[in-house]
């Protein structure tokens, strides 16, 4: 049964839905099928050598967590299976991306990439972004991307959903003005969702002029699993970017 808000109107309820956020986590379970032994061996001995720590304090640039100089530094929040991230930094050597996925097959593709391809320019998060966002310092990422995320298409569900104000603000403080948050899904109402949410925050402005700009994905973009598997089914991608404008005095 519905819930009732006494004295609010339908357009009321609507929003309260709309911006109602969630103190937990953004995922369900970590742990899918079993790793094959390569795999678990790179989670247990590799991971470590790459792996973002947060019992350290952030440095102040990011560029330092990298063994090779870079020149800039992106988050990818959520990589699934790592297509996306390790196709941008074989292409980009001189960017440092920073990927954070909390389940465990998705980290283990990322390991086994990175070694094959013996990838400089990558470190990992295996745990909530939030936790990574909020050890991070500010205006220490040149660009964040969000990718298919988790769409909890259930209305009761979009509370879980990693777009809501608070994050928002997690991700704007790390974001340098000027530069771009980019969300990428085939899920019509995360979509509106998301537009919603980026339009009501004062940090991001959507930066498109014309029905191109959302409908084509981004330069050299090498598609994902879940992109695949929604146009197997029929759904269409949408691919949005918001501008970080400087905070208003």
């Amino acid at each position: 049964m519905r819930r009732k808000f006494p004295g609010r109107s339908q357009a009321d309820r609507d929003k309260n839905a709309m911006t109602d956020h969630y103190s937990g986590s953004f995922f369900g379970r970590r742990v899918g099928k079993p790793l094959r032994d390569r795999q678990a061996r790179l989670l247990t001995d590799f991971l470590p050598t790459i792996a973002v720590d947060l019992e350290q304090p952030a440095p102040s640039n990011l560029a330092e967590l990298f063994d090779v100089p870079v020149k800039e530094v992106w988050l990818e929040i959520g990589f699934g299976g790592s297509e996306h991230l390790l196709h941008r930094a074989r292409e980009n050597p001189e960017i440092g991306y920073i990927g954070c996925e909390p389940f465990q097959s998705g980290m283990a593709k990322a390991l086994t990439g990175i070694a094959d391809d013996d990838l400089k320019n990558v470190r990992l998060f295996y745990d909530d972004a939030v936790k990574l966002l909020d050890w991070m310092p500010a205006g220490a990422v040149d660009g964040v991307y969000q990718l298919y995320p988790d769409p909890w298409p259930k209305k009761k569900h979009w509370k879980r959903r990693f777009v809501n104000p608070v994050n928002l603000t997690r991700i704007a403080r790390v974001l340098k003005p000027g530069c771009h948050y980019r969300f990428a899904s085939d899920i019509d109402t995360y979509v509106d969702w998301t537009l919603a949410h980026c339009r009501d925050h004062p940090a991001f402005e959507w930066t498109a002029e014309r029905p191109a700009d959302w409908r084509t994905p981004w330069a050299n973009w090498p598609g994902t699993r879940y992109e695949r598997k929604a146009i197997r089914e029929g759904r269409i991608g949408r691919y949005l970017t918001f501008l970080r404008v400087p905070d208003r005095p």
